[in-house]
This record gives structure tokens, sequence and C-alpha cells, in this order.
């Protein structure tokens, strides 16, 4: 098995931990929530790239092999940076347009991210592949990052966040709304809710976690990162108060030592 580290600026990466745990439960996973400093989406890149380094640095203290960036703006400001400074595989995140621009039936695509996201190079490239064949409607989601870390997911406070900026998606004809951050997810329930309400039940919303944890599968076959001194679990770490952070964990079921 392998020791794999997975990173995010607070709970939102566990949204990604989760289904990389679904696909290889026999591995070992250390998360690291920089919660002392969340959110990244108003921070600057020379900011998370300095934070990068210092959690890189911590994994590999603790024999990590592999490291996933379970946050799209810190995958924006960084990955490359980190593949350049580190011998080991990283894994980022990238906004899940290609299956919704394949998928779209009004030709409309909406995508909720951070404006760390949006301004990155990453999303920008993979925008520009499909800018000329469907349309895409871009908004921050304001104040989602803080509803997840505040573990309210659902109810009328979270509803309302949520509209704020979806109800303007939706009202540009999107019927895919790819979630561009990894705390997103976990509003699901309310975004579907508030896309019910105004009248827009049939829309779909992308997560692009599954194919992250396939694509970390890959990685670590090709890599042959198969074997390591350790047994099979998963152990959680953060900057900031832990006690937020396993919470969260107990609270949605996700798997501790």
């Amino acid at each position: 098995m392998a020791v794999i580290g997975i990173m995010d600026s607070g709970v939102g990466g566990l949204s990604v931990f989760r289904e990389i745990r679904r696909l290889m439960p026999d591995q070992h996973y250390i998360y690291y929530a920089d919660n002392a400093n969340c959110p990244y989406g108003d921070k600057s890149p020379e900011f998370i790239k300095d934070r990068l380094h210092a959690i890189t640095d911590l994994f590999l203290g603790k024999g990590v092999q592999a490291m996933v960036l379970a946050c799209n703006t810190a995958t924006a400001a960084g990955v490359e940076d980190l593949r350049a400074a580190y011998g080991i595989p990283f894994v980022g995140m990238e906004p899940a347009v290609k299956p919704a621009a394949l998928g779209t039936q009004s030709g409309v695509i909406g995508v909720l991210a951070t404006a760390g996201t949006l301004k990155g190079s990453k999303y920008l490239n993979t925008k520009d592949k499909f800018s000329d064949r469907i349309k895409i409607e871009e908004r921050v989601g304001r104040g989602f990052v803080e509803l997840v870390e505040q573990g309210k997911l659902t109810g009328p406070e979270a509803e309302e966040v949520v509209e704020a900026s979806l109800g303007p998606l939706l009202a540009t004809g999107a019927d895919r709304i790819v979630l561009g951050c990894t705390h997103y997810p976990f509003l699901l329930e309310s975004l579907q809710a508030v896309a019910s309400r105004l009248g827009y039940p049939e829309v779909r919303f992308i997560d692009p976690a599954p194919a992250v944890a396939a694509r970390l599968k890959q990685v670590l076959a090709e890599k042959g990162l198969s074997l390591c001194d350790t047994y099979p679990g998963a152990e959680f770490l953060a900057s900031g108060n832990d006690e937020t952070l396993m919470h969260f964990v107990s609270g949605n079921n996700l798997p501790v030592l």
C-alpha cells in the first residue's frame, strides 16, 4: 500500500478523500486541513505557494509518497511549482468543464468556483477548449466555503447563501453546473433544493472528485507506489482547530483510524 497525503484549505477536500477512500480502501491516508488560513480564495498565489511547500515538507516527513491537492485554488496557484520542486507525484483538481460541456442539452453550462480558480491558467486553458462550442457562465460561490467550514450544509441560512450565487447561473439557461471548489459538494442538498424551488429541478451538478480519485489510482500504478511499512487507515491534521475538523469528519461518516 501507499502513504497518500491529501490537503485542502479546510474540510472541503474531504469530499475528494471520500471518493479516493471509496476507490482505494487499502491505502494509508493523511489529510491536512490548513484551516488556520481558510479560505484560500482571497489569498495571493505567493502565500498559497508558501503554504503548499510547508505542507508538502510536513507530509514528506511522515513518509507520504504521493500528494493530492484537493483544492482548486491551491492547484491553480501551485501544483506546477510543486512538481518542479519535489520528486513525488502530485494530483491536482480541475473544474469538470469537459463532462459538463459534453452533457449539456441547452448549450449553456455554469461554473461555481472561487475567484482564484476562475483566474487560474488551468481553468482558463480548459475553458478555451470548449468556449467556441458552448456558452460558459461563471459565478463565485460567495460564502459557500464559510458555510461548509461552519457545518451549515442545509437549512434556510445555507439555501439563502446558495441562492445568491446559483440563481443567476440558472437564469442563464445552464443545465449543467460544475462544482469548481471541493467544499461545494457538501452543499449539494442545498443546491438541489434551491434549483428545484426556482423551477430548475432537472439541472445536474458535476463533482470532479471521482475523476480525481481515478487519476490518483492511475498515477500510483504508473509509479509503482504500492508498498510501504504501514497499515490501511486515515489520520487527520489541521493547522488550526483540529476539533472542528474531527467534528466534521465524524458528522459526515468519514473513516478514521
